[in-house]
């Protein structure tokens, strides 16, 4: 991904030697009258870190974030912020930023009205980058917030999110609004400030590879609970894509679980489950096999399925 130039900011502070726990929730459950949105989920998201929240619609995504940034009450369970319940704290709240799709705004605030606004509650705010994404997401500062079209109110969104630097900040898909430009616009500038200035980020997003490059951690929300906890790297790890004449690809695949098939003439290229071995690999050299690495998008909706058909298998 290519990071351009961002104007640097106030410049930040020192991380710390080792990481820590940004948020941990412990035993969360969200129940609405019949419907269970969290049911007892336990995770933590380390500090420093950009983690990647995933999940069918309905998941459990939303509740997380609103009960961790203290927008709705759990019906059970804790949720703590750097050790503290975040619910009537001034001094916890001021360090997280919660951005969601169709951000609300007063009926007369203009775009420049809310970053204002953001400036005097964020300490850590940055002018600067605030500037660099007005002028580059095309922000009409005197536009109302709540006639501008969907794509101009993310942006508004996004530029809060990322200005406010806040030690912990969630965007809850504030970006679909935005077109393929825009949204790059977005990913290459968080990545450019992240880069000078870590922080703690989650980013839930249906769009899973377009922010794949980004994430060092993933998270799965899978009907209310928590289906994957694991860093990036080693999830990918999970799977592979094995390519070549479709006869030898076949052989290879005999026995494992095959995730997605791909016909390409007289060649296969078959993603298979499960990590390979330093045998698996000199057995692709010797066929003339070649390997790759899946897509993460496709590897999370698998694992999604495969649950899926485990609760209903277990269910009969």
């Amino acid at each position: 991904m290519t990071v351009p130039a961002v104007p640097a900011g106030p410049a930040a502070t020192a991380a710390p030697d080792a990481r820590g726990v940004a948020v941990q929730v412990v035993d969360l459950v969200k129940r609405y009258r019949r419907t269970v949105a969290l049911d007892h989920v336990s995770l933590s998201f380390e500090e420093g870190l950009i983690h990647g929240l995933f999940g069918h619609n309905g998941a459990g995504k939303t509740t997380l974030m609103a009960i961790v940034t203290a927008q709705i009450l759990a019906t059970s369970g804790q949720a703590l912020v750097y050790g503290q319940p975040p619910y009537e704290r001034a001094s916890v709240l001021e360090r997280m930023c919660f951005i969601r799709e169709g951000q609300s705004y007063p009926n007369d605030a203009r775009a420049r009205d809310a970053f204002k606004a953001a400036k005097m509650f964020y300490p850590r705010w940055d002018q600067a980058l605030a500037d660099h994404l007005i002028e580059a997401l095309a922000i009409p500062l005197n536009q109302r917030v709540r006639r501008m079209s969907r794509g101009q109110n993310s942006a508004v969104g996004v530029t809060i999110g990322l200005a406010a630097r806040a030690d912990v900040t969630f965007f809850d898909e504030p970006y679909l609004g935005l077109d393929a430009m825009a949204r790059q616009v977005f990913y290459d500038t968080l990545a450019a400030s992240y880069a000078r200035d870590p922080r703690t980020i989650v980013l839930s997003s249906h769009l899973i590879d377009e922010v794949a490059p980004l994430v060092a951690n993933v998270v799965v929300l899978d009907h209310a609970r928590v289906l994957i906890d694991q860093d990036r790297r080693g999830l990918m790890a999970r799977a592979a894509r094995v390519i070549g004449p479709a006869q030898a690809v076949r052989q290879f695949a005999a026995g494992r679980e095959v995730i997605g098939s791909e016909a390409m003439g007289p060649y296969l290229a078959l993603t298979v489950s499960g990590p390979l071995s330093g045998a698996d690999r000199a057995r692709l050299a010797a066929a003339g096999l070649s390997v790759e690495g899946v897509s993460l998008q496709q590897l999370v909706i698998h694992l999604t399925r495969r649950q899926a058909a485990q609760t209903q298998g277990g269910a009969r």
